[in-house]
Parts: C-alpha cells; sequence; structure tokens
C-alpha cells in the first residue's frame, strides 16, 4: 500500500514535470528579429499655401527590410528598438500639382522605442503588444525634375516628428533558439514639407503620415 502511494506521487510529479514548460525567454534574454515591412502611410495633408491651398499630397507606400533588437526584462515583459529606413515620393494630387504629378522625395528614418508585454511567454505561440515613442527623421529631401521644369530651382525640407506608437504581434517558436514573427505597427508621424521655389516663393504643406506598419520575418534569441 504504502509503495502504490509513493508509486502515484511519484507519476504525478513526472506529470507535472512534464506538464511545465519553461519561459522561451527570461529577464536579461536579448531577442534580435529580421522582418521584411511594408510602410503604409494614411496620410491626410493640408493644402499647399499659399499658392495652392486647396491642393493636397499623397505619399507612396515603401518595401524595406527592418532589424530589431528587444531586451527582456522579465519573462513577460520586454523593451524593443526598432530601426529601418524607407523612402518615400509626394505627389500632387489635383489642379496644378495634380498635373505636375511627383513632386519630390524623402528618405524617412524612424527610430522606435516600445515596451512590450508577452502575453503568453511558456507558450509556442506567443502573442505581445506594445507602446512607446517614435523620433522620425527625414533627410535626402529632393525635388522631383518635374516639379523644377514647372517652377524652377527647387529645395525641399521636411521637418523632424516626434510621435507615439503602439504595435501587436506574435513570435511562433521553431526551435530552441529561433521563431517566426508577424508584427504590425502603428506610428503617429507629422511633418511639414517646405519647398523654396525660384518662381513662385516658398509654399508649405502639413501632412500627417500615421503609417501602418506590417512585418514578417524571423527572430533570434542571444
Amino acid at each position: 500500500m504504502r509503495f502504490s502511494k509513493s508509486f502515484a506521487v511519484s507519476i504525478a510529479a513526472l506529470a507535472i514535470a512534464a506538464g511545465a514548460t519553461p519561459a522561451f525567454a527570461e529577464a536579461g534574454d536579448t531577442l534580435i528579429r529580421v522582418r521584411g515591412i511594408v510602410v503604409a502611410p494614411n496620410e491626410k495633408s493640408g493644402g499647399i499655401t499659399p499658392t495652392f491651398p486647396t491642393e493636397e499630397v499623397s505619399v507612396n507606400n515603401a518595401i524595406t527590410p527592418e532589424v530589431d533588437i528587444t531586451k527582456m526584462l522579465s519573462k513577460n515583459v520586454g523593451v524593443e528598438l526598432i530601426a529601418a529606413t524607407t523612402k518615400h515620393s509626394f505627389s500632387g494630387t489635383s489642379g496644378t500639382t495634380g498635373g505636375i504629378g511627383k513632386l519630390g522625395s524623402t528618405w524617412v528614418l524612424p527610430p522606435t522605442l516600445t515596451v512590450q508585454y508577452h502575453l503568453a511567454p511558456d507558450a509556442k505561440v506567443r502573442p505581445y503588444v506594445g507602446a512607446g515613442l517614435n523620433y522620425t527623421m527625414f533627410y535626402s529631401d529632393k525635388a522631383s525634375s518635374g516639379l523644377e521644369a514647372a517652377v524652377g530651382s527647387t529645395s525641399v525640407h521636411l521637418k523632424d516628428s516626434f510621435g507615439w506608437a503602439a504595435q501587436a504581434g506574435i513570435d511562433i517558436q521553431l526551435n530552441e533558439k529561433m521563431f517566426l514573427n508577424l508584427d504590425v505597427k502603428y506610428i503617429d508621424i507629422d511633418t511639414t514639407a517646405r519647398l523654396t521655389t525660384t518662381a513662385i516663393g516658398t509654399q508649405r504643406v502639413k501632412v500627417n503620415l500615421d503609417p501602418l506598419v506590417f512585418g514578417i520575418g524571423v527572430g533570434f534569441k542571444l
């Protein structure tokens, strides 16, 4: 009888041990993700003032690679730094600027820091949500040849932006060190483009870019 009880206790302990899955990442671990992303602006533009106050601009989508680093503070909480750069062009949508089409282009560098909460750190399929801050830098701004043909030599400058960001994603474990990642972010980006021309002076247009960023890739635990 005593043997039977000991055996039953041993079997129960083994069952509990077999069902306990350790967290994929613990406090202090570093995760690296490499993704391909689509940056899809949800732009809302003001008029091009003072000369074309009723004419707005649109901004194209872009595809690029992205690398991010996540430092785990606990098995549930991590801090992620996201880095990628994309090139976008902006075009007139109606009237005179719509006839010109592409007005210019710029490169966008939007480093974003988010705090993530991992909902199921012990599972093989691990969803997470995050929120944080973004600082967007615009560089290599350039007027299009079509714009310069219409209004002469033109310099372009876009104002840097500071805003918030939100994300949701899922990690799917492939082996002890590697996982598949799906991720989507919303980034608050507001800027003012200044076009200084020889023919019609300085024009300004306010643009809320506010892109959705869709990503898919793989991650590694270091």
